[in-house]
């Protein structure tokens, strides 16, 4: 089975980190979208969407992050613990219920700070808007609110006392504006206890080793402003900071 992944990525770091934590063999194919590598006429044509994560299992291709989990789960499921993604219809639901809210959410509102504060300044040559970049930051609030009081609660993890894939890929989105230099934990107790379950479960190498794709950020919009892939981003990001 073969991963193709770029784990400045944030749903590439989700399947990678629970592949990693199930013990779920993968070939770990690069595809470096600093570089411009998605807009590969061989990347093409394994997935026309052009994005990462994708999965081949054989002649069998899979994209979006979300099906990959659980296409995984479903393969794996007669020796993975039932935690990752729950038998029990409630509890099942709860990760399901997560998983379709984070997408337009936590995952939106998360990306476009790390854009912001990131690439904004290369792409449009001037310093990102104090309003822009404060109404980003709101969204991005606002999302971590709702991570707390809806989806977590007095729970330690989303789907109750036990990790399942919707903490993984809550874990992934919330590093990415972390990995901007934006401290979203400070004044979030409840946040940082779930951070330290997440971390407890995982253990500090296998999170170290992913996090460090995302916090060593700092020379990535120099080496995107020189890469091929940028003619093709360019119009793309122009159109999500217009």
């Amino acid at each position: 089975m073969e991963f193709y992944l770029d784990l400045r990525s944030q749903p590439c770091r989700s399947l990678y980190l629970f592949a990693k934590a199930a013990n779920i063999p993968f070939t770990f194919k690069l595809v470096d979208l600093a570089q411009g590598e998605q807009f590969n006429e061989e990347f093409g044509k394994l997935s026309p969407i052009r994005k990462v994560p994708v999965l081949k299992d054989g002649d069998f291709v899979l994209t979006e992050s979300v099906a990959i989990l659980q296409y995984l789960v479903e393969k794996h499921a007669s020796s993975l613990p039932d935690h990752w993604y729950p038998v029990d219809l409630r509890r099942r639901a709860r990760v399901n219920e997560y998983l379709s809210w984070q997408h337009m959410n936590l995952r939106a509102h998360g990306s476009m700070v790390f854009l912001l504060r990131t690439f904004y300044t290369v792409v449009m040559g001037h310093e990102v808007p104090k309003d822009k970049m404060d109404n980003a930051v709101a969204d991005l609030n606002e999302s971590l609110d709702l991570l707390e009081q809806k989806f977590l609660q007095d729970r330690a993890f989303v789907a109750g006392q036990q990790i399942s894939v919707a903490d993984i890929v809550a874990y992934a989105e919330i590093l990415q504006p972390v990995g901007s230099g934006l401290d979203v934990f400070a004044g979030r107790p409840k946040l940082v206890a779930w951070r330290e379950g997440v971390k407890a479960e995982f253990g500090a190498e296998l999170l170290d080793e992913v996090d460090q794709a995302i916090m060593a950020t700092g020379s990535l919009p120099q080496t995107l402003q020189q890469s091929k892939g940028m003619e093709m981003l360019r119009p793309k990001f122009s159109k999500m900071f217009s």
